[in-house]
């Protein structure tokens, strides 16, 4: 027979360790960069854009009379993708680490 006492125990540790995660998440920051620097994006773990910096030289590439925006626009979309990617790599390790060698589908 299950415990009552034990299942109710076992979902308070559950929401702590869900609790946990988030913050660690939420405390993780992973940047990524893309057109040798051009442009760079900075994320937290829970995969929020905190900053976006684009080097003023690939700006200035922008002004003439046929001006590249598209070269850039792909390079935005290339850094923030690659910190997306960045910030799933450190969630994962982060709940592997926390959930020892338990085997839980979808987390690798």
């Amino acid at each position: 027979m299950i415990n009552p006492l034990k299942i109710s125990e076992m979902l308070s540790q559950a929401n702590h360790m869900q609790e946990e995660v988030q913050r660690k998440l939420g405390q993780t920051v992973v940047e990524a960069s893309s057109g040798g620097g051009a442009v760079t994006a900075t994320m937290n773990g829970k995969k929020e854009l905190i900053k976006l910096h684009i080097d003023p030289a690939a700006v200035i590439g922008l002004s003439g009379e046929k001006p590249d925006v598209e070269m850039l626009e792909d390079l935005v979309v290339a850094a923030v993708n690659e910190a997306g990617r960045k910030a799933d790599e450190a969630m994962q390790s982060s709940l592997q680490g926390m959930l020892g060698g338990l085997k839980i589908p979808g987390l690798g």
